[in-house]
């Protein structure tokens, strides 16, 4: 692995965190916070123009043509500045999942659109609580003449309320399989779910006897759920590691500036501890999440671990790190005319998302003693 960004991907984080930072301020996100858009269509617009929503979909269905890597890149810019609005849900999360279980014809039906930005999707997968995985999807999808029929519920879907198409996952004859869902279908109801994190939203679907045509079908299996839940995992690390890098920018620049007893707090030894522990937890974050990218588009072995370690590792360091940063900033953290208590309130609810560290790291021992031989079980 080429641990440097190349050329382009440099220029890609440049661009996208100066545009960011003048298109998303967080004045912008507080707004955002009871706005029941999400995001100002102008500003969704722009950043379809920029490319943004097909950056890692194939040319051929209207994308760039890039890798995880990429997509990470751009994400971490995003997370810096707790972009709002559905792009992790529609491009990195359904988006993905129509490109990896999708057929040509469903690729150019599905993806098109939201590489264009003129639709958007989310990905309906959580039933029982903390259940990340084929074995947790329960919803039932029976065949029925000329189709299917959807019966079941999903917690938590993000953007579910903004989303043109739902990408559900469903047990068919057996086997978890996923299904393509427009919002307004007959049965399919939508309720919005308040999260800690102000600037997301979430959703209860209810699916009552939902009838799709055959052709609504996208595919899965287990393994290949397993690989959308890790790219899905690897994207919210990078929206993690943005914010996560941000907090200690913000307080970097706090310490360096407040004093306490005739001088700046930074340069107590305790203030310096707690800081240089920060930062190195934010590159392990940075070196987990960008190996667990580069294993993936790579096809490694180890892709499914390394994204699993990825996130267990950045769900415990964002948390940790914005809990700090809320303590070197004192009693003026955690009152609502700072950022940091917007920054852990995301940290929070990202550590939950697609299963919080005890649950990687379950998956990440299982796989382990899957992996290994009888003979070393046996010692």
């Amino acid at each position: 692995m080429d641990v440097r960004l190349s050329e382009e991907q440099e220029l890609l984080r440049a661009s996208a965190r100066e545009i960011l930072a003048r298109e998303c301020p967080m004045a912008l996100v507080r707004e955002m916070i009871g706005d029941a858009r999400g995001l100002p269509e102008e500003l969704w617009k722009k950043m379809a123009e920029l490319g943004w929503m097909g950056l890692p979909f194939p040319e051929a269905y209207g994308g760039a043509g890039l890798g995880l890597i990429d997509l990470v890149v751009l994400l971490e810019e995003a997370g810096r500045v707790l972009l709002p609005g559905p792009f992790l849900s529609s491009v990195a999360l359904a988006g993905t999942a129509i490109a990896l279980a999708g057929s040509d014809a469903q690729k150019r039906a599905l993806l098109a659109p939201i590489a264009g930005g003129r639709a958007r999707a989310a990905l309906a997968l959580l039933e029982a609580p903390e259940r990340w995985d084929a074995h947790g999807v329960q919803l039932e999808a029976r065949r029925v003449e000329g189709g299917f029929r959807l019966r079941g519920t999903k917690r938590f879907v993000l953007d579910a309320q903004l989303a043109d198409w739902l990408i559900v996952a469903a047990r068919c004859e057996g086997e978890p399989a996923l299904f393509s869902v427009e919002a307004r279908a007959p049965g399919l109801s939508i309720a919005p779910t308040a999260l800690l994190d102000g600037t997301r939203r979430a959703a209860l679907v209810r699916c009552e006897d939902v009838v799709l045509p055959a052709d609504a079908r996208l595919g899965g299996g287990a393994a290949s759920l397993e690989r959308i839940l890790d790219c899905a995992k690897v994207a919210l690390c990078a929206e993690m590691l943005g914010g996560a890098q941000r907090v200690l920018e913000l307080s970097v620049a706090y310490a360096r500036t407040r004093e306490q007893f005739g001088r700046p707090i930074g340069s107590f030894q305790a203030i310096q501890h707690r800081l240089a522990d920060m930062l190195v937890a934010v590159e392990g974050a940075r070196s987990a999440t960008w190996y667990a990218a580069w294993a993936i588009d790579e096809g490694e072995p180890e892709a499914h671990t390394a994204a699993c370690m990825a996130k267990a590792y950045s769900s415990d360091a964002y948390a940790k790190i914005a809990g700090d940063g809320i303590q070197i900033h004192g009693g003026l953290g955690f009152t609502w005319e700072q950022d940091l208590h917007l920054y852990y309130r995301r940290a929070k609810v990202s550590e939950r998302l697609f299963g919080d560290a005890s649950w990687n790291r379950e998956l990440v021992a299982r796989a382990r003693i899957d992996e290994a031989e009888p003979s070393q079980l046996e010692r």
